[in-house]
């Protein structure tokens, strides 16, 4: 196999999906993420075995291969991730959740019966670099995990902390034309000043 294919599944690696996000993320290419887990993975290893989890693995895999195509990877474990270049984020979600529902419907032909949790992010609606997409698609799967899984869900909105926080209108309003005369988020920038204030305060 290639350097870039994963040996149990035959799907690309967590090195393949990284290079391939870094391509279309460099040509400012939209491009939906998705990752996704087994439910209670560690619960079917240890109640049927390591041999069946590998079969369940690689029976997914194949469940993702039929469904996407050359867009499915196995990150690790139970982690696969799915890259869908041009999707908007509301046909990445509906795709996803059409796997959901088929993965839950094939019980039968499974080696032991599953459920799958997906997390979906977009670039460029989501993030601006590799590695914050990989984060917001990472937070999104544990909304859908902590939303009881089974399910599949978007990244949390960041800026639901603001409003769960007093700002007096007057900041806010100055908040919001400072990020967008230089082109960031509010929440990066209220990021940003809570780092500031940390290093400045929380000293050992």
């Amino acid at each position: 196999m290639g350097a870039n294919v994963e040996e149990l599944t035959g799907l690309q690696n967590h090195a393949a999906l990284k290079a391939t996000l870094k391509q279309q993320v460099e040509a400012e290419q939209t491009v939906a993420l998705a990752v996704l887990d087994i439910d209670k993975f560690m619960a079917v290893n240890e109640q049927h075995g390591h041999d069946v989890g590998d079969a369940l693995l690689r029976h997914l895999a194949e469940m993702l291969k039929q469904a996407f195509p050359g867009q499915a990877y196995r990150v690790s474990g139970d982690e696969f991730a799915v890259l869908l270049p041009g999707a908007s984020l509301e046909s990445a979600f509906l795709r996803l959740e059409a796997f959901r529902s088929r993965v839950e419907s094939a019980a039968g032909q499974l080696p032991v019966a599953a459920t799958v949790t997906a997390g979906v992010a977009q670039y460029p609606r989501d993030a601006r670099t590799v590695q914050s997409l990989l984060q917001a698609a990472d937070a999104a799967l544990v909304a859908a995990k902590e939303g009881g899984r089974n399910q599949v869900a978007l990244p949390p909105t960041e800026e639901m902390v603001m409003k769960s926080c007093y700002y007096p209108a007057a900041s806010i309003r100055r908040l919001k034309s400072a990020a967008e005369r230089v082109g960031r988020k509010e929440s990066e920038l209220l990021r940003e000043a809570l780092a500031d204030l940390l290093r400045k305060y929380d000293r050992p």
